[in-house]
């Protein structure tokens, strides 16, 4: 088997269209649902799919381009880890034994003739913190719920650029309340643990209010940054005065003298 090509080493000639990797995304969701299997997307093609009528924002933000897409992201469950491996060499996808036996519990991690990579994260998503699929992949058809789309940004100690205009564009495309139905959802932060994790709380809240601030340096119009930043508030605001765990409290006494958050290991 040929070594693992990364994206980044795709000649820019030869790299996919951000709407190839779009379609190929939506087509693996539609052939696992044919297969009776549960995959969701994630990452910046999800937050896409679900904000395309803001495309005019997207491109003000400079977050399309060439290869504005590196990957295709799904979450499934680990049950059906061995039907996965089947559904995406039926694709034409290959599969490198060398991480399946490293990851395989966790995730998956493909390679394509066209699309570079594909991953498939087991359950959960465990990077800087955790967040939990269990029970919630079912709440979208075809992208794990907003919330966790949200989270998945949030969790990133460091988070860069490219989230930040990604946490921009979910919070203006979507209103804040308490159901999944089109709407960043308060109550699955405290599902997804935020008021039992000071940790994941601080790293989220942190980087909330980071946001607020970046969102004033970009060209965009003055109703967008205050619907924004409106909806950033009341995220913090629910947060901060919801009740916390004893858990909570005790870490929170403690505060960053201790690393609040797990290491993120390169695979490559």
């Amino acid at each position: 088997m040929h070594r693992f090509r990364l994206p980044s080493e795709v000649p820019l000639e030869e790299y996919p269209k951000p709407e190839e990797f779009v379609n190929e995304a939506l087509s693996i969701v539609e052939s696992a649902n044919k297969d009776k299997l549960t995959l969701r997307l994630m990452g910046g093609i999800a937050i896409y799919i679900h904000s395309r009528e803001y495309e005019e924002l997207w491109n003000k933000l400079g977050r399309l381009g060439q290869k504005v897409f590196t990957d295709i992201d799904l979450a499934g469950y680990g049950s059906q880890r061995e039907k996965y491996v089947n559904l995406l060499r039926e694709r034409g996808y290959q599969v490198d034994n060398r991480l399946l036996m490293y990851y395989g519990m966790t995730r998956q991690i493909y390679y394509g003739p066209r699309i570079p990579m594909v991953e498939i994260f087991l359950d959960k998503l465990q990077m800087n913190h955790t967040i939990n699929f269990v029970e919630r992949l079912e709440a979208d058809p075809i992208t794990i719920p907003l919330t966790e789309l949200l989270l998945e940004k949030l969790q990133i100690v460091k988070i860069n650029d490219k989230d930040i205009k990604d946490v921009i564009i979910l919070l203006r495309a979507h209103e804040i309340g308490y159901d999944d139905n089109d709407k960043i959802n308060l109550e699955v932060f405290d599902y997804q643990g935020l008021l039992d994790d000071w940790g994941f709380w601080y790293t989220v809240t942190t980087n909330l209010k980071l946001i607020t601030s970046e969102v004033e340096k970009y060209e965009i119009d003055q109703e967008s940054k205050s619907i924004i930043i409106n909806r950033i508030n009341r995220i913090v605001n629910y947060l901060e005065e919801r009740p916390k765990t004893k858990k909570w409290i005790k870490r929170a006494s403690i505060g960053i003298k201790k690393k609040w958050y797990n290491e993120v290991e390169d695979w490559y």
